[in-house]
């Protein structure tokens, strides 16, 4: 029996060569997974590096915003994927995360809850750990800054009620809106979650600063405090 040989990348025809692929097309033209093997360079003894990206991409329904959760340490646990090619994906990422965060700096009115979790979907829809955002909104409700106040783990986060007003202040922001992340993807607001937008309304009242809403994401949803009365 005729043995097959694996054929490499470097084998293929010119246009299915990833590298070769990006630079006569650019980046838009090649899949997720070619991007990946970009990164990482070569697969493993059995597989090529776009076979590889396939495998690992597809461990997670193709979705790179699962893939996002992971740490370098979980995807060291892919055959074939060492810490430099892990550090390679996670900071490839990470870049795409921030490269989000700098689009804010557009300014964009928030009139709806919808707005504040498009903006905040981001940053914050793929992380594993939680993390506490303000969205500081001028009188006509125009953005002016997003800052994170505080990130914590799995289940929770530290939020100082002090360093929010502190920021509001130093940016004469009329309203504000309160969001933070639930990484197990269940949205129903926990009694902590209500007794800080409680605290967090009545000492912005003593300021002049309105909380207009406090909104919970998830990675494909979010819910809302004022859409649901509950400020």
């Amino acid at each position: 029996m005729e043995e097959i040989k694996k054929v490499s990348i470097r084998d293929w025809a010119e246009d299915d060569r990833p590298r070769e692929k990006l630079l006569a097309g650019g980046s838009l033209v090649l899949s997720d997974a070619e991007l990946i093997a970009l990164l990482i360079g070569s697969g493993n003894r059995d597989e090529t590096a776009v076979a590889l990206a396939r495998r690992i991409l597809g461990s997670f329904g193709n979705s790179l915003n699962r893939l996002a959760r992971l740490s370098v340490r979980e995807l060291m646990q892919f055959r074939g994927i060492g810490t430099a090619k892990a550090v390679a994906i996670a900071a490839a990422l990470e870049l795409g995360r921030r490269r989000k965060v700098e689009q804010v700096a557009e300014k964009p009115s928030i009139k709806s809850s919808r707005d504040a979790y498009v903006i905040m979907l981001p940053m914050v829809g793929d992380l594993s750990h939680e993390e506490f955002w303000i969205l500081l909104l001028n009188r006509s409700n125009r953005l002016l800054d997003v800052i994170r106040t505080s990130q914590g783990g799995i289940s929770g986060t530290v939020t100082d009620i002090r360093m929010i007003l502190k920021n509001a202040i130093l940016h004469s922001a009329s309203s504000l809106v309160l969001c933070h992340n639930h990484p197990s993807g269940n949205l129903k607001p926990s009694r902590a979650d209500m007794e800080i937008t409680r605290k967090m309304n009545d000492a912005a009242r003593l300021m002049d600063i309105k909380v207009l809403d406090h909104i919970i994401l998830a990675d494909s949803d979010y819910f809302s405090f004022a859409d649901e009365g509950l400020l």
